[in-house]
């Protein structure tokens, strides 16, 4: 039977609280509004976040961190046996060396809930997922809610706060892109060429699986269609994973379009602020987008319990039973309804 913390919210104070916020990109970023919360909770306590390496740089950017460790969780999943028992060693002997005194788990997962134990922190508040964690190893009382799937990921991770008196906390992911990467887009867009001044569309083609990227062909089709009947810039993003893409990108596409596939993060953020509007599957990306304030359209192969699409006001999600349904025009209205409305554009210094 794991010890119990009795403290009550109001009278508790740790002066080192470790977060383990280990998502992917985009339940990152839709775990901000808790990092919020926990920085204004404890406002001088000193804050270390341990998250999966892309997302290092999004709690970096959002600043409610003190320190941020970042984990190759790739490398600990995939790598040999003995390499991830190693980092997985060094890593508990890290958090073990800061000496902290709290520590919350927004996700529970098995092997998150073992390092929140093997931190040495002797109170502990945990996600409650049951079946899919070990949070019986939290102490802190009252415990929060247990998870609730009908609630869209924002407000979950809220829950795992309302035991510190976290209530009516802000929703809505934000960040504000560095002016370094900005600066570091602006360059370039205009080695690039673009056409800055025109309403500039962002397209992002990969998913984390095939079957949920709309196809190739209808992401070019649909940049040939604005650039010549609204005359936009086309802007296509492709990350690590849709490398493959880039031949086929450059061979179907307008020859104008703009592609930028060698982007950090942090940079990734600054492009997508400079949009008019994002097109987008599924993914990280999409919630990085909607979190920098531009508005975003969600290609989806499903119909979605509205757990998981961004809370900006200028969002439009479309799906079908199959991704491969959604036709171009559906997409290209969507994306003219969002160009229609008034929104005061990012300026860079280009």
């Amino acid at each position: 039977m794991p010890e119990r913390s009795n403290l009550s919210a109001s009278g508790f104070d740790p002066r080192r609280v470790l977060v383990i916020d280990f998502g992917q990109l985009g339940d990152v970023v839709l775990s901000l509004p808790a990092l919020r919360a926990v920085r204004e909770r404890f406002p001088r306590a000193h804050i270390a976040v341990v998250v999966g390496r892309p997302g290092a740089a999004i709690v970096e950017l959002s600043g409610y961190a003190d320190e941020v460790i970042g984990v190759d969780r790739v490398a600990l999943r995939d790598g040999p046996k003995p390499m991830a028992l190693l980092r997985i060693a060094q890593l508990v002997r890290r958090v073990r060396r800061a000496r902290f005194d709290f520590v919350i788990d927004l996700h529970s997962l098995y092997e998150t809930n073992l390092l929140g134990r093997l931190s040495g922190a002797p109170v502990r508040l945990y996600a409650r997922r049951p079946g899919r964690s070990l949070d019986a190893l939290a102490n802190f009382r009252p415990r929060p809610p247990v998870e609730d799937f009908r609630k869209h990921a924002v407000d979950r991770y809220l829950d795992v706060l309302k035991p510190l008196g976290v209530e009516n906390a802000p929703r809505l992911p934000q960040l504000r892109p560095r002016l370094e990467d900005e600066r570091a887009v602006g360059e370039m867009l205009r080695r690039a060429q673009a056409r800055t001044s025109a309403p500039l569309v962002g397209l992002f083609p990969g998913a984390g699986h095939p079957a949920r990227r709309w196809p190739l062909d209808r992401f070019a089709e649909l940049a040939h269609t604005l650039e010549k009947s609204d005359e936009t810039q086309t802007i296509v993003f492709v990350g690590p994973e849709e490398k493959e893409l880039i031949q086929s990108i450059r061979a179907s596409f307008p020859r104008s379009s703009v592609l930028l596939d060698r982007l950090t993060v942090p940079q990734l953020a600054a492009a997508q602020a400079l949009l008019s509007v994002f097109v987008s599957n599924d993914t990280g990306p999409l919630h990085l987008a909607s979190a920098v304030g531009t508005p975003v359209v969600m290609l989806l192969d499903r119909p979605t319990p509205n757990s998981f699409v961004p809370l900006g006001a200028n969002c439009r999600i479309i799906y079908s039973h199959a991704i491969d349904l959604i036709s171009t025009e559906e997409v290209a209205q969507a994306v003219r309804e969002l160009l229609a409305i008034p929104r005061t554009p990012v300026l860079f210094e280009l």
